[in-house]
């Protein structure tokens, strides 16, 4: 493939609810660019775009993939994403690098939740976009029925630029409507075409009074217009056609090289200079300063590490050496690739505004910035969505154990909408994901890539247990085995601390009952009693231990001999001091659309929650709570499902609180189990 220069050049991310067609879409677009002489399927495993095994087997994208074609004097990168939600974190990095979104509905199923968030997406980023109608040719599909929904959902900007010329199983093709005036559909054609000129005629000023004086727009004012028109983000055309039986994809590519900006258009881009922190414009010139963004990382089977990046400016070349302004660091480039799904052909060199790859990369990650030393620029990292759904990770076998840490690694690398840390009270690992799939696929991945396997579980509860009561402790540890014997005497008094301060410990001996040289015994045997309460088995705290009194051998009396009488002396006394269980609370965050925040909150009220306040924001309720943790494990599922995966929310730490009785008699029946 040869090289563009950017205003040729267009970066096109496909989005959709699940099951609309972006794969099928993006098969059928290679295929008429004569990428690709058969077309596959979804169904038959055998896509360019979905190769990686876990999309296979389970027929859906998982992974976002670029697809570059070449289409009457025009570059166009093809990304295509997953629309199931658990792996919006490929979509981000998707929009992260694209000039121009086309939004895939199907005309069966229309705008669904998938749709609505996919277009938020875009909004948020200010995407220029095209509309795709696909499955036009299935039962029931409505073309007209879809246009009404997406007009109500997103406004009127929304114009059909083509109408399908029959439907269902005699659709035949679409009209254009700005040349459509003699077809099938003239009779239909006219006020469609009339609201679209009126569209395109709002949206520049200078056609408006030409509009408005009753002078003819000519074809070439109208698609010029319409262009500005959809840059500017005025208007979003429909287009209609089946991805499947590749009807009408060459409409639509004509209209993404037509309509749809370059990066040229698409203008300058903002940087930071790393040592002055001062924001630079970056402008897309191929003879420019180099700045370039990593916006994917994967594990390749040949090449290793694989990285993608886009060149927002200057030019990037194989066997070249560049600053990594994000980590402070020189990095080695080595041969330069243009990847389409899986496959990846050598390239010299990757021009301003377009995307490559390159393998082995040793310092770079997702979201880093590669430039020249001279002049280091750093362009902000890929917001990532936060983790919503936690799992325990235990490896199956004792190799696995080894191996699990180093694995876990490198998959929070690939996908940094995973996250991965220890538990330090209850020993476990956590992998967090946004869904059960995502960490599936994860653990999957793992196994499969990197040959470690291992079992998902719902965490443990970090419960800790602490005492209500004041009371006091002896314990004397006296032993006589021949020659030097044991010998350790400590009177404690353990009194409970207000919630969150842990613990403490007090020497107050006085008169060299105890000296001093053994009293750090006695508080490493508390300590490590601490650890084992007598509740439930979980770790003592909010407490204070005083050391008051004791006595001592001059001969037999030793540090192990303190230790040991002083971790006695507390488990002997604990169980006397009323204790208690304490469950970890959280605040919780929850974004629900208005219909739902009933369920959502009698839901809340059903998990012992605390609920704090609520507040509208933009058609949706904020609401805020507390709520145990052991209630929380499986939220992200339950409710997605309450929320017909409209809601979200996040979660913190806030503090300890004591379990209710009913609830502490189950844990310490399972405890003794």
């Amino acid at each position: 493939m040869r090289d563009y220069r950017a205003e040729n050049i267009r970066n096109v991310v496909l989005l959709s609810h699940t099951g609309a067609g972006k794969t099928s879409l993006a098969e059928a677009s290679l295929y008429d660019c004569g990428v690709i002489t058969r077309l596959g399927r979804v169904d038959d495993g055998n896509t360019t775009s979905d190769y990686d095994l876990d999309e296979i087997r389970r027929q859906s994208s998982i992974n976002l993939s670029v697809l570059p074609l070449e289409w009457k004097g025009s570059k166009v990168n093809i990304i295509d994403t997953p629309g199931y939600a658990d792996f919006i974190g490929e979509v981000r990095a998707a929009l992260r690098v694209a000039d121009a979104a086309v939004i895939v509905v199907c005309a069966v199923s229309g705008v669904e939740v998938g749709t609505e968030q996919v277009w938020s997406y875009s909004d948020e980023v200010g995407l220029p976009r095209l509309i795709f109608v696909n499955k036009i040719d299935r039962e029931h599909a409505d073309f007209y029925k879809t246009v009404a929904q997406i007009q109500a959902k997103f406004g009127r900007k929304c114009i059909p630029l083509q109408l399908p010329i029959g439907s269902q199983d005699s659709f035949a093709g679409a009209v254009d409507l700005l040349t459509g005036t003699s077809s099938p559909l003239e009779g239909e054609v006219e006020p469609f075409r009339e609201r679209l000129v009126e569209a395109v005629a709002e949206a520049d000023d200078d056609l408006a009074t030409k509009y408005l004086e009753g002078e003819e727009l000519t074809e070439d004012e109208l698609r010029s217009g319409l262009r500005a028109g959809v840059i500017s983000g005025a208007i979003a055309p429909i287009l209609v056609g089946t991805a499947l039986n590749n009807k009408g994809i060459s409409e639509l590519l004509d209209a993404i090289c037509q309509y749809l900006p370059s990066p040229k258009d698409r203008g300058k881009i903002m940087a930071q200079d790393p040592n002055t922190e001062q924001e630079v414009a970056i402008e897309p010139e191929e003879e420019g300063p180099l700045s370039v963004f990593v916006f994917k990382t994967s594990a390749d089977p040949y090449v290793g590490k694989l990285s993608y990046f886009r060149v927002y400016s200057g030019t990037l070349r194989s066997d070249s050496n560049v600053w990594n302004a994000s980590k402070g660091r020189a990095e080695r480039i080595g041969q330069l690739y243009t990847i389409r799904g899986k496959a990846q052909e050598p390239t010299a060199q990757v021009s301003a505004g377009d995307l490559g790859a390159v393998g082995k990369l040793a310092e770079t990650g997702t979201g880093d910035t590669l430039c020249t030393q001279a002049r280091p620029l750093a362009f902000a990292p890929i917001s990532f969505p936060i983790p919503s759904l936690s799992v325990a990770v235990h490896p199956k076998t004792k190799a696995d154990v080894d191996k699990l840490g180093t694995a876990l690694s490198r998959l929070s690398e690939e996908d940094p909408s995973l996250s991965v840390r220890r538990e330090p009270d209850t020993g476990e690992i956590i992998l967090c994901g946004l869904g059960e799939a995502h960490l599936e696929v994860a653990v999957e991945r793992m196994r499969r890539k990197l040959g470690v396997d291992a079992d998902l579980e719902l965490p443990k509860i970090p419960y800790k247990e602490t005492i209500t009561t004041t009371t006091k402790a002896e314990y004397k540890h006296k032993k006589q085995t021949g020659g030097h014997g044991q010998y350790g005497h400590v009177f404690l008094e353990l009194e409970p601390l207000s919630r969150g301060t842990g613990y403490e410990f007090a020497d107050k001996v006085v008169g060299g009952a105890i000296p001093k040289n053994y009293i750090p015994g006695v508080e490493k045997g508390v300590h490590e009693a601490l650890q084992e309460g007598v509740v439930a088995g979980y770790p003592v705290v909010d407490i204070k231990i005083t050391l008051y009194d004791g006595s001592y051998h001059p001969v037999d009396s030793s540090d192990i001999s303190f230790k040991i009488a002083g971790a006695h002396a507390l488990r002997k006394r604990v169980a006397q001091a009323q204790p208690v269980l304490l469950e970890p609370v959280m605040n919780v965050r929850i974004t629900t659309p208005e219909d739902f925040t009933g369920d959502v909150i009698g839901d809340l009220n059903g998990k012992r929650a605390r609920i704090l306040g609520m507040n509208p924001q933009n058609g949706s309720n904020l609401v805020e709570a507390q709520v145990p943790l052991s209630e929380m494990l499986r939220y992200a599922t339950e409710l997605r499902s309450m929320t017909q995966a409209r809601g979200s929310f996040t979660m913190e730490f806030s503090h300890y609180e004591e379990v209710p009785p009913q609830i502490t008699q189950r844990i310490i029946a399972e405890f003794k189990k």
